[in-house]
């Protein structure tokens, strides 16, 4: 899941001084790291240097909060020989999830002549800290990454409205670029079902209710070594009662999910490229990279191409949806070259049906 907290303030203490040790020895270096800049992730000074942004605002920046899903985050308590590489799938699907924001959602309102005009910004330095646990001491991993509100070379802030309105897309492609990243990297198999619940496969739902997540009170920062956090984890699993796992679908062209594809489009007036991204992020049930995501997009709905900010343009419910082709042709294939072809007989279709139409109206 992502959040967006606004930041109107440059005081970073409160990630510079957690050194996150509950995952020492699971995650590489400290729980500070740079997806674009240098420096020490300790020092307050370099941190708050990320949070650029202009006089007149009062917004120095915003904290994206991504957490994995609940059944990812209790691997690293469950399968420690998993753990590390748990983490690091973690951070690739921040790390993609973010690009797709700067690249999409990041604009800065320009008015020239009466009118508003989108101008795309680029962030200087980001920065992000890895966590292990929630408040309350359950497995939680989470990043927190520090933008400024100011891009780059830009004189004023940017549109927050673009970042709220694509944060829908940018957490679906983060989850469904982690479902990727862990399949390739561990044994364990995480998929999405048609009611948008994500799985592991052979995952026990008993630690789902173990580690549930959900307290009255949202408790204290706490701060634990790793061997502590072990033991503590160790003492929990003895009020483990097994649940079952979930039964996972087979694999195959079904892979995409066509039904929640076109069900996502339900009563909208027009679709937009973010909507149609994260559509299609989500229906990847056993996960695709932000990059196939997107490359897939542009493929099949060119014209989108150049949609990004709050004002993207959109298409009809039957151009995004593509239903009668779907049905002629079968599921949207993820591989590459086949979504090629795939799409290819696609044009054919419709060039005929146009052609059908113009000899009928000349009739």
């Amino acid at each position: 899941m992502l959040r967006i907290l606004t930041r109107r303030s440059n005081d970073v203490a409160y990630f510079t001084s957690d050194p996150a040790l509950e995952l020492d020895g699971v995650r590489d270096g400290g729980p500070g790291w740079w997806l674009r800049g240098d420096g020490d992730p300790c020092d307050e000074r370099a941190v708050a240097n990320v949070l650029t942004s202009t006089e007149r605002s009062s917004v120095r920046g915003y904290d994206l909060v991504f957490a994995a899903p609940r059944p990812i985050s209790i691997l690293i308590a469950i399968a420690p020989e998993s753990a590390h590489e748990v983490v690091k799938a973690h951070r690739a699907s921040v790390r993609a999830s973010v690009g797709y924001l700067e690249d999409r959602a990041l604009v800065v309102r320009d008015r020239r002549n009466g009118e508003d005009r989108d101008e795309r910004g680029r962030w200087g330095d980001i920065v992000s800290f890895t966590h292990g646990v929630n408040r309350h001491a359950e497995p939680h991993l989470h990043d927190h990454v520090l933008i400024g509100a100011r891009p780059e070379g830009a004189r004023s802030v940017l549109d927050s409205r673009a970042l709220f309105a694509h944060a829908a897309t940018a957490d679906a492609l983060y989850r469904s670029t982690l479902r990727y990243e862990l399949s390739q990297r561990t044994s364990w198999t995480p998929w999405r079902s048609f009611e948008g619940v994500e799985h592991v496969a052979k995952f026990d739902e008993g630690y789902r209710a173990l580690w549930g997540g959900h307290f009255a009170q949202r408790g204290v920062k706490i701060q634990v070594q790793r061997a502590e956090i072990v033991a503590m984890w160790a003492k929990d699993t003895a009020r483990f009662q097994s649940i079952g796992s979930i039964r996972v679908p087979e694999r195959g062209p079904q892979d995409f999910d066509e039904h929640s594809f076109a069900g996502s489009f339900e009563g909208s007036a027009g679709v937009t490229r973010r909507q149609i991204v994260r559509a299609w992020a989500n229906a990847a049930r056993f996960g695709q990279s932000a990059s196939g995501v997107v490359e897939s997009i542009d493929e099949i709905y060119p014209e989108l191409r150049q949609s990004r900010g709050v004002r993207e343009a959109s298409l009809s419910i039957v151009r995004a949806r593509m239903t009668a082709h779907v049905r002629e042709a079968g599921p949207r294939p993820l591989d590459r070259l086949a979504l090629r072809e795939w799409n290819h007989l696609s044009r054919e279709r419709s060039d005929r049906s146009d052609r059908s139409d113009r000899s009928d109206r000349s009739r």
